[in-house]
């Protein structure tokens, strides 16, 4: 009789539902088999279903494809909210129907998944650009206007220059075809694989940050304002990368000059 395990074995080259295995091993009655063979179903089901969520993420770069477009940049930034801290904009564009498994919008994408789909983009990309603007000149120009400024940066980066640009939710002054995307990041795999890459690369930009300037918790909460952050800024004050035009900072730094 086969064993348990040369089943299990067997079961893990299936690919489709219909397969006759299935209908082969179910007259077996041993429950060790049944629960192999339940196991295997909702393993192939699971791959169907990530397969159609990423065909569906694929509708405006495929669009693009049929107007005769190949390089199609995706462009998302990371890093608009927090107190401290640049702003990361990353641009990528990915091979014709290129679909990595578990790519999403990045905040919907596990912490534990950052690094491992991160690696699968730069492993697949044609081309990877990243766009940085520090606190300073998020200061000095407004942060929607840094967020474009980072972005151009990225998109200047990538070679071969793009045919087109997903971008989300924004518009950029520059001479190349855009369609602007609300929630981009969670429609479209190009926008999806831009926000993971600035995600990773803003963590650890602010991981380096957290060693320069402990005490804020910049390691967990990415400069945003979380408790153990303003309570840093109470405590120690306002470093050198605190955006000084976003409150509380603001408010710091001139109750600061006052005394």
């Amino acid at each position: 009789m086969t064993t348990i395990k040369e089943i299990r074995e067997l079961l893990a080259t299936v690919k489709d539902l219909d397969n006759p295995l299935f209908l082969e091993f179910e007259k077996d009655t041993r429950s060790g088999v049944q629960k192999e063979i339940s196991k295997r179903k909702k393993a192939i089901q699971a791959e169907l279903d990530e397969d159609l969520r990423l065909e569906s993420m694929l509708s405006y770069e495929k669009e693009l494809y049929k107007q005769g477009l190949t390089f199609i940049a995706g462009v998302d930034e990371v890093g608009r909210g927090p107190l401290a801290g640049p702003v990361v904009a990353a641009a990528v564009i990915l091979p014709k129907n290129c679909k990595i498994r578990g790519l999403n919008d990045s905040k919907k994408i596990p912490k534990k998944k950052h690094a491992e789909i991160f690696q699968a983009v730069q492993d697949q990309a044609l081309s990877i650009g990243i766009g940085t603007m520090d606190n300073h000149i998020i200061d000095q120009v407004n942060i929607y206007e840094a967020t474009k400024l980072a972005m151009k940066e990225a998109i200047s980066q990538l070679s071969p220059q793009p045919e087109h640009l997903l971008i989300d939710a924004m518009k950029l002054e520059l001479p190349i075809s855009q369609t602007s995307i609300i929630k981009g990041d969670a429609n479209s795999l190009s926008i999806a694989a831009a926000s993971i890459v600035a995600k990773v690369t803003r963590d650890e930009l602010m991981k380096d940050y957290d060693d320069q300037y402990p005490g804020y918790d910049f390691v967990t909460n990415a400069g945003y304002g979380t408790a153990k952050h303003l309570e840093g800024l109470e405590k120690l004050g306002v470093t050198p990368i605190h955006r000084t035009s976003f409150e509380p900072v603001k408010t710091l730094v001139s109750t600061k000059k006052d005394k």
